[in-house]
């Protein structure tokens, strides 16, 4: 199926990757539930363990359900291969880890979840690694954050929780004049409305728990590799382009051109930090995959409704969904998101904070909960929450400010979404 680029993508989102079992005829992928595999001889053994052979060796590494997923994913970004991991979060350790090393650094959108934020701008500390925030809609500030010592440009295509869009073509353009891979947060666009990497980016990643899966029953990540980027160019990538001591001074990227990031990804990556997704969980993703474009479609015409009510509401001072013709990002819409600008927008209520929570408890159809892509739609504010552990500038800058509230439009009756809305607003302003 990945060869077979005259597929449309809601063929590919149920084909790509898939074949009947060859033992038992089974349709659907099963779950191939096992920790090992049994190893035609020791000939064999020894092949795959040389990465001279591909094959299954042991599920932390490789199981057959979660490949399905990964020559999905692969197809349905335009990628070369893929990784899939445990969660969103894992994915963008294991994007960063055979760049990054102590005392260097990547460049950074501040407008990214806030988990996102807490992971960059604290944890990646204790690797001796540094994320420096920029203002992306800034070109010229992204620029003049890059130095010697950079390695990655990191942003989100449809940033959480605002669904500002990110001007990836002009990022791109930055990165490759630098000679820097860039690395796009797909997670609430999904492939179904951008796919980064014909703008440009070097990989993708994706918390796949989100809209991908679409139901709030698994975890998962994914890196997409887009195969183009040339890791040998400089001195910058020793892990894939240096020799590795672990497999006899095998080059990574010589060896295996434009699939070496996905088997680093596999053979250290998956092999040494063990972020392995369950094949349950693929399974799972596998199944919300089919429907994607069909949920997409639903979650865009609702947004688009809902966004529209709630900017002539009394109790909304703003609404940023980009849908809308008053976003400062609506230009953005048909040349990176062309089928439309997601599901996900913050609102502005003119009752501060207090009306905020007052709103969030009054709501009963929309969901509280720390989550986001799901049929159910979600409300959580931002601030008190998801995005806690940042500082008040930070907070501003993520699009996370105490009087903003972030909704996750579903696919639910719009109208009933919309009554739901107005008497929580009701509440609030009272």
């Amino acid at each position: 199926m990945s060869d077979a680029p005259s597929y449309g993508f809601e063929t590919q989102q149920i084909h790509a990757g898939a074949q009947p079992d060859p033992a038992t005829g089974a349709r659907q992928t099963p779950i191939y539930q096992t920790t090992a595999y049994v190893f035609r001889d020791a000939d064999h053994a020894a092949a795959l363990f040389n990465l001279q052979e591909v094959g299954y060796i042991y599920s932390r590494l490789t199981n057959p359900t979660v490949a399905v997923l990964q020559e999905r994913m692969a197809t349905l970004e335009g990628g070369a291969g893929a990784v899939c991991c445990s969660s969103g979060h894992a994915a963008q350790i294991m994007a960063l880890f055979p760049l990054m090393g102590p005392g260097l650094n990547l460049v950074v959108s501040t407008r990214l979840y806030g988990g996102t934020v807490t992971q960059f701008s604290q944890t990646i500390k204790r690797f001796g690694w540094e994320a420096r925030f920029v203002d992306f809609d800034d070109e010229a500030a992204v620029a003049a954050a890059i130095d010697d010592d950079t390695r990655a440009i990191f942003c989100e295509s449809i940033a959480n929780p605002g669904g500002y869009i990110t001007d990836l073509d002009a990022i791109a353009k930055i990165a490759d004049g630098a000679g820097l891979p860039l690395i796009v947060d797909n997670t609430s666009a999904t492939p179904y409305l951008c796919r980064p990497i014909e703008h440009g980016a070097t990989l993708v990643v994706h918390s796949m728990t989100k809209f991908l899966t679409g139901n709030g029953t698994v975890m998962g990540g994914c890196i997409v590799d887009s195969g183009k980027f040339d890791w040998s160019a400089s001195d910058k990538f020793p892990s894939l382009s240096a020799p590795e001591p672990a497999y006899h001074g095998l080059k990574f990227h010589e060896t295996f051109g434009a699939l070496a990031f996905t088997f680093h990804g596999i053979a250290i990556g998956l092999r040494d930090l063990g972020m392995t997704l369950n094949p349950q969980a693929a399974h799972y993703t596998l199944m919300g995959i089919e429907t994607l474009s069909l949920r997409m479609e639903r979650h865009i015409e609702n947004a688009r409704k809902i966004a529209g009510w709630l900017e002539t509401h009394d109790a909304v001072e703003a609404v940023t969904y980009a849908g809308l013709e008053s976003s400062p990002y609506h230009d953005r819409v048909a040349r990176i998101c062309p089928k439309g600008a997601g599901g996900l927008f913050t609102i502005t209520l003119k009752g501060g904070y207090e009306a905020c929570v007052k709103f969030v408890g009054a709501l009963e159809l929309f969901s509280h909960v720390a989550n986001l892509g799901d049929t159910r739609s979600l409300v959580i504010h931002s601030a008190s929450t998801t995005h806690r552990q940042l500082t008040p500038e930070q907070l501003e800058a993520a699009g996370a400010a105490p009087n903003v509230v972030r909704l996750s439009i579903g696919t639910e009756n719009a109208d009933d979404l919309i009554a739901d809305l107005d008497q929580a607003l009701a509440k609030s302003a009272g």
